[in-house]
């Protein structure tokens, strides 16, 4: 027997005596039927989406790790969760609201009264303003022989609405200080001061701006030699109408 013959035939035959190709598949390589495969395109479907699971849970792994991804998705939870209320319950909170009871008036005691209001005297209240213009007003000192500023403010010519007499008022500005007060009797005479035509100069036999009559020289300067004749017109005529009441005295 040669080489060849000695080779296994693993051709069979059929009863007709012809060759089966599809015999010759081994067992083990068995064809699988129909109901083993199932439909192609929905295995195919199947195997896409576990690999979307597959890479979504892995990405957020990675992200948890660097603090991102679920984290911050719990955090969006949470403060959907510790939002405002529904439109119910602020309806609720709304009504609760304004059937609270209102709360009741308290009147408050003051601990400390205050004291009553103490209404000053200027002893110019019977006296009516018949003259006000502003100046400066000096007053000579004798022992030093010069001119000494007294204050600067409104000076006033009042008269009384009973005796009918007018008398010189000055009040320093802020201080209110009286720092000239005498009447205008006959035997004053205005003088113009010397180079000026906006000053004049009188003699005032009992001033009683310090408290006590005391005969002083006082010369007064207006802004300008208008405000100055204006002056100098009212003094004139309320020296007039105070002679004749002193000559009735």
């Amino acid at each position: 027997m040669s080489e060849v013959d000695s080779k296994p035939d693993l051709t069979l035959t059929t009863s007709e005596g012809a060759e089966d190709k599809e015999t010759m598949i081994p067992a083990t390589m068995e064809k699988p039927t129909m109901e083993e495969s199932g439909n192609p395109t929905e295995e195919k479907a199947t195997v896409e989406q576990e690999t979307d699971t597959l890479s979504t849970k892995t990405s957020d792994n990675i992200f948890s790790m660097f603090g991102g991804g679920p984290k911050k998705e719990r955090r969006e939870e949470k403060e959907e969760d510790d939002g405002e209320p529904s439109g119910s319950l602020k309806a609720q909170r709304v009504e609760e609201e304004d059937d609270a009871p209102e709360s009741p008036d308290v009147d408050f005691v003051p601990v400390v009264k205050l004291t009553k209001e103490v209404v000053t005297k200027t002893n110019e209240e019977n006296e009516e303003q018949v003259f006000k213009m502003r100046a400066k007003l000096f007053k000579f000192d004798r022992d030093t022989r010069e001119w000494k500023e007294r204050g600067t403010g409104d000076v006033r010519l009042l008269k009384h609405q009973e005796n009918q007499k007018t008398r010189l008022v000055m009040r320093r500005d802020k201080t209110l200080k009286v720092c000239a007060n005498h009447y205008i009797v006959p035997d004053m005479t205005l003088s113009p001061n010397v180079g000026s035509d906006r000053s004049w100069v009188w003699n005032a036999a009992a001033d009683v701006s310090e408290g006590e009559p005391e005969a002083q020289t006082l010369a007064i300067r207006f802004a300008n030699s208008e405000n100055a004749n204006l002056f100098k017109d009212a003094f004139i005529k309320a020296q007039q109408e105070n002679e004749k009441l002193f000559c009735q005295d």
